[in-house]
């Protein structure tokens, strides 16, 4: 297909959606048109590069391009012989290592699509099954600590499967001499987090190590719950034409944390957004049953690394406004001291939803209405073209690839 037939068939999509009445609020029809013009933008460029291969030297962007697809196709693999702090990012060292190493130790059906949680039947149930570890520095921050934030993010794991959240378990790995009322009001955290989310804790294991073999308190947790819907939610859902949705300001978890470290001379009245996200989730999918694709927390990697990987599993391009992101003012204004783009920096109560383009309207009528997705908003559509590509459109009017970062500037947020 040429350049000019995708530009024709997007701009035949976009008539559709009109006539659908996607455009039902006034950040959906602003997108929708710049959208639009990003991707026949990079269309016309698809022309240039086919005329290139045949009438001369090809083109920068398309030597770009294929060695983008080169590497994305390679095997992956683990050069360094240590782990380092990048693998433990949420970025492409962390991916490599998962594909590179633990996908091919434990491949099977339930791993490989490598989402937050495993989707299974039993007996006349769909479970989802999930787990995740709690390294965060400091233990105690603005806003929550380490015990709400493990219960939050095995709950949010679940919820995004599509599932409700109902049992818990947590592990913790003590270091000697670590303070029992530090101790007391990290399990209080966790019983009150638990207690929001409807879950209970019904097992765990407590390790300790020696003086200096850790850093205080380490805790880990896993989770089930039962999805009550026929939905299957996937990273490999998106379709042409999909609205991305983003619950909330972004970036506030991960800078909370960073200032929470006092390295830095900022200062800024910045909470965490640590937070359960199952009601959330639940009212989405009333709204919206047969709409929602995907949703993901925007932990490790932030925002952008979901849409890259939405992209990927799904062969699409997903193309987003940068001025329609929404974040808070104190978290552009550290993230320009830090030289941190916020779409790069983990959240903790916050999700992207991708949904049918004509479900747009109730999916942010829905978020909207509940207290946690109050700042909801509509931020770009998925494309056809360039697939597995996120572009987005800078507040200066040019376009650019997101791509996703080897490591993370904040290391041991979560």
């Amino acid at each position: 297909m040429t350049g000019t037939e995708r530009a024709a068939g997007l701009e035949h999509a976009a008539d559709l959606e009109q006539v659908a009445g996607v455009d039902r609020s006034a950040e959906t029809e602003r997108t929708a048109g710049w959208a639009e013009a990003a991707v026949r933008e990079h269309a016309g460029a698809a022309d240039a590069r086919e005329h290139a291969t045949t009438a001369g030297p090809r083109s920068r962007e398309e030597q770009v391009l294929e060695r983008i697809d080169r590497a994305r196709s390679r095997k992956a693999r683990v050069r360094e012989e240590h782990i380092t702090m990048a693998h433990g990012a949420g970025g492409k060292a962390s991916q490599t290592l998962i594909e590179a190493v633990f996908l091919e130790a434990f491949r099977n059906p339930l791993l490989e699509p490598l989402e937050d949680g495993a989707v299974f039947g039993m007996g006349t149930s769909r479970l989802a099954f999930t787990t995740d570890s709690y390294v965060v520095s400091p233990l105690f921050f603005p806003g929550g600590d380490i015990g709400d934030l493990a219960v939050n993010g095995t709950v949010n794991d679940l919820s995004v499967c599509g599932a409700r959240p109902l049992y818990l378990a947590a592990g913790f790995v003590l270091e000697e001499g670590f303070p029992l009322d530090d101790l007391r009001r990290i399990t209080a955290s966790m019983a009150a987090a638990a207690a929001e989310a409807e879950v209970s804790v019904v097992t765990g294991d407590t390790k300790v190590v020696q003086r200096g073999k850790a850093d205080g308190c380490y805790v880990s947790t896993a989770g089930v719950g039962v999805l009550d819907r026929p939905i299957a939610l996937s990273a490999a859902g998106a379709r042409p034409g999909d609205a991305v949705i983003v619950s909330g300001p972004i970036g506030e978890h991960g800078v909370t944390i960073m200032l929470a470290r006092g390295e830095l001379d900022i200062e800024a009245d910045l909470t965490s957004d640590t937070a359960p996200l199952n009601g959330l989730t639940a009212a989405l999918l009333d709204a919206a049953p047969d709409g929602v694709r995907c949703l993901r927390d925007a932990t490790r990697g932030g925002v952008a690394t979901i849409l890259n990987e939405v992209a990927r599993a799904s062969g699409v391009a997903v193309v987003v406004d940068e001025d329609a992101i929404p974040v808070r003012p104190g978290v552009r204004g550290a993230c320009e001291l830090l030289g941190i783009d916020p779409l790069y920096v983990a959240c903790e109560g916050r999700m992207i939803a991708v949904v049918d383009g004509k479900a747009a309207g109730a999916a942010l009528d829905a978020l909207r209405g509940h207290p946690l997705g109050a700042g909801a908003a509509l931020i770009g559509h998925v494309k056809d073209d360039p697939p597995g590509l996120v572009l987005l459109r800078t507040a200066f009017g040019g376009t650019r690839i997101v791509d996703v970062l080897v490591g993370d500037p904040l290391p041991r947020i979560c």
